[in-house]
């Protein structure tokens, strides 16, 4: 029988992190180099989809299906907000 693990202990751990240096020792500690892969490039079309890019251009721009610039927008769109926060805090950042 699956069990539900609880998530917020890793959100803890990840959060507690000072530096993108440290979370980046952190998450390759804890993901395998695919996984990581994976998580950037979902990244990379969030941010393709936030500069209101076209979804052919950004599946062309990001080397992505548009099976997964679909799946990234719809999360945009209607997901738990983590997508936008994260946009929103790297533009700050940029400023």
């Amino acid at each position: 029988m699956a069990t539900s693990l609880d998530h917020s202990d890793l959100f803890s751990a990840i959060a507690s992190m000072k530096t993108p240096e440290e979370t980046g020792r952190l998450l390759r500690d804890l993901c395998t180099v695919s996984e990581l892969d994976a998580l950037a490039h979902r990244w990379q079309v969030a941010q393709l989809l936030d500069e209101g890019l076209p979804y052919v251009e950004v599946a062309k721009r990001a080397h992505a299906s548009t099976t997964t610039v679909t799946r990234v927008s719809q999360w945009l769109r209607r997901g738990e907000g983590g997508y936008g926060l994260a946009l929103k805090r790297r533009k700050g950042q940029r400023a």
